[in-house]
């Protein structure tokens, strides 16, 4: 069988003026650290720019610098969202086009380099409520331990199963975790999670999960110092999650479960499970970081659809004969 290598993304090109582009660098260095965001979604904003800048000059006929950015009309911000969509990218795309825009703008704004009212009106289109898809619980118990014999290697299946066991036991994002260091580990029985925008969380930590991860590292064959990442990979370095996800994705077609169940599925197995279990919401939106208490409230719709297919399925009177 002849491997086929992965194609390499394609460098992002800005086609700008030689300031604007330096300008996009410092907004680069500002977005991250003002969101504190993986490479990939930086790279994924970076890209949205890209395209606007490329769509702008086709419009206006040469390569805009600084001082055409305050020009720009809310015309020509929905001419560009609205051929990103007749492209064929879906809503959820184009509500991230018009993020990247007001954040690009704002950072202009809050720097006094450019000042642009017109993106102010530009709206989000509104996307449908997507209820998270979790796991059951004995489908979360049955990945985890699949998961920890897929690998021939038993230091890498140790690893991965230790994974999923903090994915599901913490509710942590496949970032968080992955970027977890040795000397993150606690002493006590609850661990510090750096999450979005810097926000810090303790989560308790499960003797099991304490397990898993000693497991692990008496397995692997590095001896892992404190200041470096806890998970790695094969050659040393911290562990990519696309690592994690081509496991998982074995996991789906062992288990035939659906595309849904994805690392971070786990992370909404923790949170409906606790709540079907009697957690309150405020307590689970602690856990989970949550900014606004509505996002954490989705699971309780997940819970009440949980909660009717048990009715239905069980219930003499709801049953078709």
């Amino acid at each position: 069988m002849v491997k086929q290598r992965r194609k390499k993304k394609k460098d992002i090109v800005f086609v700008t003026g030689p300031q604007l582009s330096q300008i996009i660098q410092k907004w680069q260095k500002w977005f991250t650290i003002e969101k504190n965001c993986s490479s990939h979604t930086l790279d994924a904003y970076s890209r949205d720019l890209s395209n606007f800048f490329l769509y702008l000059s086709e419009h206006i006929g040469f390569a805009p610098n600084v001082a055409d950015l305050g020009d720009i009309t809310t015309r020509d911000f929905r001419g560009y969202l609205a051929k990103r969509h007749n492209d064929g990218i879906s809503r959820a795309s184009v509500a991230r086009l018009a993020s990247t825009l007001r954040n690009f703008f704002t950072y202009l704004d809050r720097n006094n380099i450019v000042h642009n009212s017109s993106i102010k009106l530009i709206k989000t289109p509104k996307l449908p409520v997507s209820l998270p898809k979790p796991l059951a619980p004995e489908e979360a118990k049955e990945a985890i331990d699949i998961i920890g014999k897929l690998h021939k290697t038993k230091w890498i299946a140790a690893r991965d199963m230790a994974i999923l066991v903090l994915l599901y036991g913490c509710g942590l994002r496949i970032s968080e975790a992955l970027n977890l260091n040795v000397l993150d580990l606690p002493e006590e029985n609850t661990i510090l999670i750096n999450g979005k925008n810097n926000k810090q969380r303790i989560i308790p930590l499960l003797p099991i999960i304490s397990q898993k991860i000693k497991i692990y590292r008496d397995l692997c064959p590095v001896t892992l110092k404190k200041q470096q990442a806890l998970f790695i990979g094969a050659h040393g370095k911290r562990l990519n999650a696309g690592v994690v996800q081509r496991q998982v994705r074995k996991l789906r077609l062992i288990m035939n479960l659906p595309k849904t169940a994805t690392p971070h599925a786990l992370r909404h197995s923790f949170a409906t499970h606790l709540l079907a279990g009697g957690g309150d919401l405020r307590t689970i939106q602690e856990l989970l970081g949550h900014e606004s208490l509505s996002t954490t409230q989705r699971y309780t719709a997940v819970n009440q659809e949980r909660m009717m297919e048990v009715y239905k399925a069980s219930h003499p009177r709801a049953q078709k004969k």
